[in-house]
């Protein structure tokens, strides 16, 4: 079983593979090959019972030369440093391939939030935004949701962080994270953007190929945010939903599975397990499925040496970020399975996102046709760009898109220069 030190490992893999494709230049390979900066946190927060309880908190800034670091924050116990670098990575390569003025980090604290009310965790995530102080800013390194995080926290980010600012300047702050409730500064469509640009991606997909996914069979692993909404939104296709596991199990049904049916069971029993309009099955069985489509929108690393060769789908289309390690990836080309990479595929968080930030800087309000056509045009543009670029050096889709992203970032090296 891989280490999350692997994660890692991957994207550095993954970047050398197209550097090399590309003969990217040296001394912008040397910069891009390494994080800008790394912060550790450790902060106190005392708990309900009255007890003290130390947290370690982590952000990662791996590159801003496109813009503002931007990039989640997950409260999860594996949370490490290793993985933080590698997913503060990939969102430099993500903003880069959609075009967005935004460079990459990431962060999180080590922490499971079952084990905590709502009061401790709010406590925990003030005390995590007062921590990192300046090492975020509006303008230079913009939080997110994550995995096991959601709008009520960026909330909190928000208003802690506004209570440390000057009381007339506090309104011209509230570009600090995005994500937010829409009441509160945040975008229609937000908590649906990385499902919503995943699938104009795997639209776009179908129709190049001549595929209906109409009655198109699937199945996703997670059923969180993005796994969830992507259910929802592939019932809208008319697809076919065969089965969904997440931490406390898998479950199939082989006559579909109703996506909304079963989003208000998870929201009601906080999981997939026990659902009675589907059968509990294995995690080799869940692999297994026989269908078109698959969605890993879970964890990193689910698709290795080991699992990959369960897979039998026609399209990987990855909402989560790295759930393929590159022994994985190889064993999918190998197959003849297509895999829509993670850092196209899942990319319109981060768009949405950029589209919240513009809006909170102007003082504006886009409605939600708005915000979906410019998601849209920002998604296909990214798509055809990586398919052309897939054609261009005859390579994998993953490749061809870490191409598309380092050709952008190396000219803007060569045009700015390095200081002094």
């Amino acid at each position: 079983m891989q280490t999350k030190t692997d994660v890692y490992t991957n994207v550095k893999q993954q970047f050398s593979n197209a550097a090399d494709l590309m003969d990217l230049d040296p001394d912008v390979r040397k910069i891009l090959a390494e994080t800008k900066n790394e912060i550790i946190v450790h902060f106190p927060v005392k708990l309900d019972n009255g007890h003290v309880e130390m947290f370690a908190g982590y952000r990662v800034q791996h590159n801003d030369v496109l813009g503002p670091f931007k990039g989640g924050l997950r409260y999860h116990p594996s949370v490490n440093i290793e993985e933080v670098r590698a997913l503060a990575t990939w969102m430099t390569w993500k903003s880069a391939v959609v075009g967005l003025p935004f460079g990459g980090a990431k962060g999180g604290i080590q922490i499971d939030p079952a084990n905590y009310t709502t009061a401790e965790l709010e406590r925990v995530t003030r005390r995590f935004t007062f921590a990192l102080g300046d090492n975020i800013g509006p303008e230079y390194d913009i939080p997110a949701p994550d995995v096991n995080t959601n709008s009520q926290i960026m909330a909190w980010i928000l208003d802690t962080y506004q209570s440390t600012i000057s009381a007339k300047d506090r309104q011209s702050f509230s570009h600090i994270v995005t994500g937010k409730p829409v009441k509160s500064g945040g975008s229609m469509g937000r908590d649906k953007a990385t499902a919503q640009g995943l699938i104009y991606v795997a639209e776009r997909w179908a129709k190049n190929n001549d595929f209906d996914l109409k009655n198109a069979k699937y199945f996703v692993q997670g059923f969180g945010n993005v796994g969830s909404w992507t259910a929802r939104l592939m019932k809208q296709n008319g697809s076919v939903l065969l089965a969904v596991e997440d931490a406390d199990g898998a479950i199939s049904n082989p006559q579909g599975i109703d996506a909304d049916d079963l989003y208000e069971y998870v929201a009601a029993h906080g999981s997939v397990k026990g659902y009675g309009k589907a059968a509990s099955i294995s995690h080799q069985e869940f692999l297994s499925t026989k269908a078109d489509i698959f969605v890993p929108a879970a964890m990193e690393n689910q698709l290795t040496e080991e699992t990959a060769p369960l897979l039998q789908v026609r399209l990987v289309a990855e909402g989560a970020n790295g759930p393929t390690s590159i022994k994985g990836d190889a064993i999918l080309a190998e197959k003849g399975i297509e895999v829509l990479p993670d850092i196209l595929c899942n990319a319109g968080g981060v768009t949405v996102s950029y589209f919240e930030w513009l809006q909170n800087k102007r003082s504006e309000f886009w409605d939600l046709q708005e915000v979906d056509g410019k998601l849209y045009k920002k998604m296909i543009d990214a798509y055809d760009s990586v398919k052309y670029t897939a054609t261009q050096y005859n390579t994998d889709w993953r490749t061809a898109a870490y191409v598309v992203a380092l050709t952008r970032l190396e000219e803007v090296y060569k045009e700015r220069g390095i200081f002094p």
